[in-house]
C-alpha cells in the first residue's frame, strides 16, 4: 500500500485554473522531486497536500486514511484538521524561523504547543519537557548544528537556518516530509549544506516530496520525478526517464532551457 496516495486534485484561484486532476502516488522510504517553470503548480500542490490551500476537488489518503475529501473536509473541526495536517512536513523557500526564540526553541515548539494538550501533561510535565528537549537536541545534531542551538537566527547563516527548519520540521515525526525549493534564497555554498542534509535524509528512507530547481541533486537523489507544466503533470517516471530519455516535447523543452 502506498504511504501517499493523491487523486484528482484540483484548485483555482478566482478564474484561474493552477491544479487540474492531479494524481500520483508515493510508497515509503521514496524521493519524489517536482520540477517546472515558475507557475507550473508545484507549490501550490505541496500547499494543498499541508493543508494551508484547499483543493477544491480530490482525495488525499496517507497509509490508507483519507486526510481530505474536498466532499466532506469543510464539515471537519479545526483540531481534526490538525491532526490530519501532521502527515506532512513542510520546509519553506524562507526559513520563517521566530526571530525571538534560539535555535532550540524554533524547533521544539510545536511539539511544546501539541503536548500541552496532552490529558497526561499536568501531571508530567517535566518529563514530557525533557524528552521533547532531547529530541530537538538529537535532531540538530544530525543537522550538524550541536553548537548553535542557543543561537538566534539572526546569528546563523542562511543555510544554517534552513537546517534549523528541517529540524524542526523532523520534530512532529511526519509520515512524509515535503521541500518547497529549500535553497532558493541560498548561496552556492551555504545550497551544499542543505543538499547533503536532504541527501542524508535520503540515506536514512525518509519519505520525501522535493520541489526544487537542482537538477543534478533531483536526478541523483529521486526515485520518481514528476515534471509539471500549466497544472497538470506533464510527464512521470525515473531520474533516468525524465532526465536522460523524456517523451513529452514540453518536457524537452524545459530541460533544453534550463541547461542552455
Amino acid at each position: 500500500m502506498p504511504i501517499l496516495e493523491v487523486q484528482n486534485i484540483q484548485k483555482s484561484f478566482d478564474t484561474t485554473d493552477v491544479l487540474k486532476a492531479i494524481s500520483f502516488t508515493l510508497d515509503k522510504g521514496q524521493i519524489l522531486s517536482i520540477i517546472g517553470s515558475s507557475g507550473s503548480g508545484k507549490t501550490t500542490l505541496l500547499r494543498c497536500l499541508n493543508f494551508l490551500e484547499t483543493p477544491d476537488k480530490g482525495i488525499i489518503r496517507v497509509n490508507g486514511e483519507t486526510v481530505f475529501d474536498a466532499d466532506t473536509y469543510r464539515r471537519l473541526p479545526e483540531a481534526e484538521i490538525r491532526r490530519r495536517r501532521l502527515h506532512f512536513g513542510l520546509v519553506f523557500q524562507s526559513f520563517n524561523l521566530f526571530p525571538q526564540y534560539t535555535a532550540l526553541q524554533n524547533v521544539c515548539l510545536a511539539s511544546e504547543l501539541l503536548a500541552q494538550k496532552r490529558p497526561d501533561y499536568k501531571a508530567n510535565a517535566a518529563a514530557i519537557q525533557r524528552e521533547i528537549l532531547e529530541n530537538g537536541r538529537d535532531l540538530l545534531n544530525r543537522m550538524g548544528l550541536s553548537e548553535r542551538m542557543n543561537n538566534y537566527p539572526h546569528q546563523l547563516s542562511g543555510g544554517q537556518q534552513q537546517r534549523v527548519a528541517i529540524a524542526r520540521a523532523l520534530a512532529l515525526s511526519p509520515d512524509i516530509l515535503c521541500f518547497d525549493e529549500p535553497t532558493s534564497a541560498l548561496d552556492p555554498e551555504l545550497t551544499g549544506e542543505v543538499l547533503r542534509v536532504i541527501r542524508s535524509l535520503a540515506d536514512s528512507n525518509t519519505t520525501m516530496i522535493i520541489v526544487t530547481h537542482e537538477m543534478a541533486f533531483a536526478r541523483d537523489v529521486s526515485s520518481t520525478v514528476i515534471f509539471m507544466d500549466g497544472g497538470v503533470i506533464a510527464e512521470q517516471g525515473t531520474p533516468e526517464q525524465i532526465f536522460e530519455h523524456p517523451r513529452e516535447a514540453r518536457t524537452q523543452q524545459f530541460l533544453a532551457a534550463y541547461h542552455t
